[in-house]
């Protein structure tokens, strides 16, 4: 239930209140029964709120404050790496040069924004060990998707048309799947071993003449660095297959290790995650994809080359899958990315990873006492953990995560990987204080304690939201998609 002393917008509505009036028109009225069909016109008036300008600007200060974002508090959601986004990217992005350029003007005109593009293809090339980059796709899963049509096209050209099944570990992302079925193959999960690690037994057994690509990310979902990366690496290779790195967890070996290094054919990005950009809601994602030399004649067209002093587009890719983005991806978002890696330099990416681990192992190890660890050994930039002791008491791991809104935190990542019961992921990032780690894993040792102390206060949490507990089956089974007026 909403909350009566904070009433939504439509419940200060005021019969003849007005909060803006519009210039009386200077033209001729238009008969809209002339330009549209007659079962697009409304046959009544809308029922908009009728408030004060001062209204409808507290509703919205108000809103605001309830959105939860790494500029208001901290956001330790696992596998998203939901990292501070520095207002140096803004400043840079909202440069004149930058963001009043139109994205039909003649390539002659916007040099400057062409080179910079370059330029940040050629970072991400570096940090990667691929051989070329492209920067079209919008976000993490379309990359996934990019690099999966660029392998599908890749064996068919080599009449390989057999090659129909995506292996995924059973860790792996949600998207892994999801990204390959809608690029036309079948997905094969291959197990984890108890250490958490790809079964190498089984992923022999699952690799074949029908494997396009394995996909994984490394370190994998789990927090842990896949140490069997190179035999994997020959495993699928020795069958004609491709390795897809998901980089979603970049950010765990930033400038320590390099996915062309480890025996990746294809890698995605995610410059709204480990580069900074703007995450979620607060701004569009992008998703480079880079490749190696062999891939290359596949890449989305037009690829951005440099001729002699000049940057401009290359439509000529006989054997490219195609745009997959209009324009050339998310120009803003590339600028931010640019603005990061410039502004931290090789070492400074270093340190964040060095920090990003540091910040998962304290984390990690002050906690362990207080929950299980299904996975005992050094972590890279997450870790998860399990709720079974809480749950053995009546208190479920999503009890848990309502419980932390009522200290002000956004829950981490819960019951995912689906094989950790009850898991708990959580990524602090390299970007927050110990101050604020201790602060959060106080919480949680609170949490565990009033599980075995005082359940009942855990279970019907949130207390202090705004919204209460949700009644979580009901709102899948019949959800209200729209607001819906009190009678």
């Amino acid at each position: 239930m909403h909350k009566e002393d904070q009433p939504l917008i439509f419940e200060l509505s005021t019969e003849g209140r007005i909060g803006y009036s519009l210039p009386e028109m200077d033209i001729p009225e238009i008969d809209l029964g002339e330009l549209l069909p007659e079962g697009y016109l409304r046959e009544e008036e809308p029922e908009l709120p009728e408030v004060s300008e001062l209204d409808i600007m507290r509703h919205y200060t108000a809103l605001s404050k309830r959105n939860h974002g790494v500029d208001s508090g901290f956001y330790p959601l696992g596998s998203c790496t939901m990292k501070y986004n520095p207002k140096i990217n803004e400043n840079v992005a909202r440069f004149n040069g930058f963001a009043h350029l139109h994205p039909l003007q003649d390539e002659s005109s916007v040099q400057g924004a062409l080179e910079l593009m370059y330029d940040l293809q050629e970072h991400l090339i570096e940090i990667t060990g691929m051989d070329e980059v492209t920067l079209q796709p919008a976000a993490g899963a379309h990359g996934e998707w990019t690099g999966l049509m660029m392998i599908r096209s890749y064996h068919e050209a080599n009449g390989d048309t057999k090659r129909t099944k995506v292996v995924v570990p059973d860790s792996a992302h949600g998207t892994n799947p999801a990204s390959a079925t809608v690029a036309g193959f079948e997905t094969v999960t291959v197990k984890s071993d108890e250490n958490g690690l790809v079964d190498l037994e089984d992923l022999r057994r699952v690799v074949g003449e029908d494997t396009a690509a394995l996909m994984l990310t490394n370190p994998n979902t789990l927090g842990l660095f896949e140490e069997n990366i190179l035999e994997m690496a020959e495993i699928v290779h020795s069958a004609g297959g491709k390795l897809y790195y998901d980089g979603a967890n970049l950010n765990a070996v930033l400038s320590k290790a390099r996915p062309g290094d480890m025996g990746f054919d294809v890698v995605h990005l995610n410059l709204h995650k480990t580069f900074t950009g703007p995450h979620g809601g607060g701004g569009p994602g992008s998703g480079p994809v880079g490749v190696k030399a062999d891939l290359i004649p596949y890449l989305p067209k037009p690829v951005l080359v440099k001729n002699g002093d000049q940057y401009e587009f290359d439509y000529d890719r006989p054997q490219s899958i195609g745009r997959v983005k209009p324009y050339y991806g998310n120009f803003g978002i590339n600028v931010r990315a640019y603005t990061y890696i410039r502004t931290m330099g090789p070492d400074g990416l270093k340190a964040v990873t060095e920090n990003a681990v540091l910040n998962a192992n304290y984390m990690m190890r002050r906690l362990e006492p207080f929950f299980d660890l299904p996975f005992d050994r050094h972590c890279k930039h997450e870790f998860v953990l399990s709720g079974k002791r809480q749950k053995k008491l009546g208190v479920r791991t999503l009890d848990i995560a309502k419980r932390l809104l009522d200290f002000g935190y956004h829950p981490p990542t819960i019951y995912f990987p689906l094989n950790v019961e009850e898991c708990i992921m959580i990524e602090p990032t390299e970007t927050e204080s110990k101050e604020t780690l201790d602060a959060f894993v106080d919480a949680m040792i609170q949490i565990a304690k009033e599980a075995e102390e005082n359940p009942e206060i855990v279970q019907e949490a949130p207390h202090t939201t705004v919204i209460g507990r949700l009644d979580e089956t009901m709102a899948a089974r019949k959800p209200v998609l729209r607001y819906q007026q009190k009678q």
